[in-house]
């Protein structure tokens, strides 16, 4: 994992607050906003979109090299100037999915090969991670690919979710 600035655009969905607590003491520098223009100072290593980001417009304005958008969004990914674009969400054409959600447990799918920032290459595989009860599932897997494209190793993402004080969703 390297000293990266992450940026989330969200809305108040708890993304960024996990995000930051999971990556503490890594070096890494975690901002929010509820509108791209709140991002686009300075350029972004990953840029997370959350399910509910609204407010399009000015989004070309962002410049990231990785951005992780829900597979709804995927026009979205034409206007922003990132290098590479991941998908998250219920289709089987998203890089992270859920492939099941039983109580407190939500088994995360890898369905291709994710490239992070640094580190090796995670492979396609299932991750069961503890998951809060009510909680939505969506914000939850952008805060989980956002850790595995920063270079959390997939062994790690378990130990990370239970613990963290701040759940998304």
């Amino acid at each position: 994992m390297l000293d990266v600035r992450v940026g989330v655009w969200e809305r108040d969905e708890g993304i960024s607050a996990a995000v930051g607590a999971a990556l503490a003491g890594y070096g890494a520098e975690v901002s929010a906003g509820r509108h791209p223009a709140e991002l686009a100072a300075v350029p972004l290593e990953l840029l997370v979109i959350s399910p509910g980001a609204v407010g399009w417009a000015g989004a070309g304005a962002v410049h990231c090299r990785t951005v992780l958008l829900p597979g709804a969004a995927g026009p979205l990914a034409r206007t922003l100037q990132a290098g590479q674009a991941v998908s998250y969400g219920t289709s089987p054409r998203d890089t992270l999915t859920f492939s099941s959600l039983e109580g407190d447990r939500l088994c995360l799918a890898v369905q291709r090969e994710l490239v992070p920032l640094s580190g090796p290459v995670v492979e396609q595989q299932e991750l069961v991670l503890p998951f809060p009860t009510g909680a939505s599932p969506l914000p939850f897997l952008a805060a989980a690919g956002a850790l595995l494209l920063c270079g959390v190793p997939p062994e790690e993402l378990p130990r990370l979710a239970a613990g963290r004080g701040h759940r998304p969703g």
